[in-house]
């Protein structure tokens, strides 16, 4: 489904705007870090800033054909992070999302989740909604919870930022249990 976005998603802290190249500097500068990298298993770390550029370039024909749907978190106009909504297909797409480590802890995950959440279920009217964490990342084990996810099982996938295999935590939100239960309505 093809979602046109013409203006940001708006938050009590934040502002959430479409993706495009012009954050993939900045999103270089924070993925540059390792506590945040180790944390993305589909990248490799160090990140490479072609791949990156590449990567943020194809954002727009993504959301154009309603692959994915990218968004810059923004902190008072810097970028802080990444929020997306990937791999949709047959109604299910995947949460996932990173965040500067000096923004960590700051409900700023929970704040971007919620708007991003609504944004599925309400604008993209997916049916479902799946995230992974690898097992030793408890705080976005708590983030996905707080989110109203459900475990559905442990898998075990490469890293690539690890360069090593690793436990995955799977979970699943669907759209009428975040509708009866009411999460993501807090922000």
């Amino acid at each position: 489904m093809t979602v046109a976005l013409p203006h940001a998603i708006a938050t009590s802290r934040l502002v959430l705007r479409r993706s495009s190249s012009a954050y993939a500097a900045r999103a270089f500068a924070i993925r540059q870090n390792w506590n945040v990298g180790r944390n993305l298993s589909s990248n490799g770390f160090p990140p490479e800033a072609s791949v990156m550029a590449a990567w943020f370039g194809s954002h727009e024909d993504e959301w154009d054909s309603g692959t994915a749907y990218r968004f810059a978190i923004l902190r008072d106009a810097q970028m802080i992070g990444l929020i997306d909504i990937s791999a949709v297909h047959d109604g299910v797409g995947e949460l996932g999302y990173w965040l500067d480590e000096a923004d960590w802890g700051q409900g700023y995950g929970l704040e971007a989740g919620q708007a991003v959440m609504r944004f599925a279920f309400d604008e993209v009217a997916l049916a479902a909604l799946v995230a992974g964490h690898a097992a030793d990342n408890a705080a976005s084990g708590r983030l996905l919870a707080k989110l109203g996810f459900v475990s559905v099982g442990d898998a075990v996938i490469f890293s690539k930022s690890r360069a090593a295999e690793i436990v995955q935590r799977r979970l699943r939100l669907g759209a009428e249990q975040w509708r009866r239960d009411g999460a993501g309505r807090l922000a």
